[in-house]
């Protein structure tokens, strides 16, 4: 059992940044894949990043890509989202998730979520 607890979120301008982090209870912490998903008002989930268990493979999807850095300390049992040159489109609940068994984009395939923390962007 893994618990995921996301903090960081908060409100910006657009063209900021803001570091968002998934602290997560349990031994095995490190052993899962994690993901970054956010969901803005009247759309699905999506998905942000991803990140294997040892930290040497990401996954981005192409709106982030070159402005989000997702990254891990398993040390700390804890998973970061660092989002730069912000734009109003990012605005959305970003959740972290966790998984034993799937590295990717399909939010089905994870196990474990968090409860989920607000990023709005102002233009």
């Amino acid at each position: 059992q893994v618990q995921l607890v996301e903090s960081g979120g908060g409100l910006v301008q657009a063209g900021g940044s803001l570091r968002l982090s998934c602290a997560a209870s349990g031994r095995t912490f490190s052993s899962y894949a994690m993901g970054w998903f956010r969901q803005a008002p009247g759309k699905e989930r999506e998905f942000v990043a991803a990140i294997r268990w040892s930290g040497t493979r990401t996954y981005y999807a192409d709106s982030v890509k070159g402005r989000f850095t997702i990254s891990r300390d398993n040390a700390k049992n804890t998973v970061y989202l660092q989002m730069n040159s912000l734009k109003p489109e990012d605005t959305a609940v970003y959740y972290c998730a966790a998984s034993n068994n799937y590295y990717g984009s399909n939010p089905a395939s994870y196990n474990y979520w968090g409860q989920g923390t607000q990023v709005t962007v102002s233009s």
